[in-house]
């Protein structure tokens, strides 16, 4: 009985883990591992690339995602289901990442 319960709580725990990460790979540390992992999803953003930050219809971005520019100042936080459109002085997305 013991061990079917604690099969079960294990069950329900691996029922909560993040979809996009795939089990046992190891929280991403930086942005450049979370973005090779996709955490924040930006690979289904990639269409952006080259778009004037201006053009972009930010109800359709996820919420918490944030356009950067190369004078603006951001938080340092590390949050790596973040998506960050990142532009060039010409005000174009250049990258995407996830930090």
């Amino acid at each position: 009985m013991r061990a079917a319960l604690l099969a079960m709580a294990a069950a329900g725990l691996l029922a909560c883990a993040p979809q996009d990460q795939a089990v046992g790979d190891p929280a991403p540390e930086t942005a450049e591992e979370a973005t090779r992992q996709d955490i924040c999803g930006a690979s289904a953003f990639d269409y952006l690339l080259g778009t004037p930050a201006s053009e972009i219809d930010q109800t359709t971005l996820p919420e918490g995602a944030r356009i950067i520019t190369p004078d603006m100042m951001v938080t340092q936080d590390f949050r790596a289901d973040r998506l960050n459109i990142i532009t060039d002085t010409d005000g174009r997305v250049s990258s995407l990442s996830c930090f």
